[in-house]
């Protein structure tokens, strides 16, 4: 079942992640190996999470990669979903 207006794993990220390990986003950008910028645009919903990013946070985090690009599934589904009613697309069934 999808969740409703699934968070963007950033804020995941930002809540569950850096908050309670009190880093700043350029500590955690140092120690995930990736620019502030790109942590950033991850953390305030710019960008979405790469199989790399997803990788990297399973490695820092403890986590799984799965997880991470589980989460950014069902965001950008729930997302494609609201505009369901707009695509102009032929249903192709035998």
């Amino acid at each position: 079942m999808r969740m409703h207006n699934p968070p963007h794993p950033g804020e995941i990220l930002k809540s569950l992640c850096l908050e309670p390990l009190g880093l700043t986003v350029t500590h955690a950008a140092e120690a995930l190996g990736v620019s502030r910028k790109t942590l950033s645009s991850i953390l305030n919903g710019r960008s979405g999470i790469s199989p790399e990013m997803a990788v990297r946070l399973s490695i820092a985090f403890d986590t799984t990669a799965e997880s991470w690009l589980n989460q950014q599934t069902q965001f950008d589904l729930w997302h494609a979903e609201q505009s369901r009613k707009q695509l102009r697309v032929t249903r192709l069934a035998a």
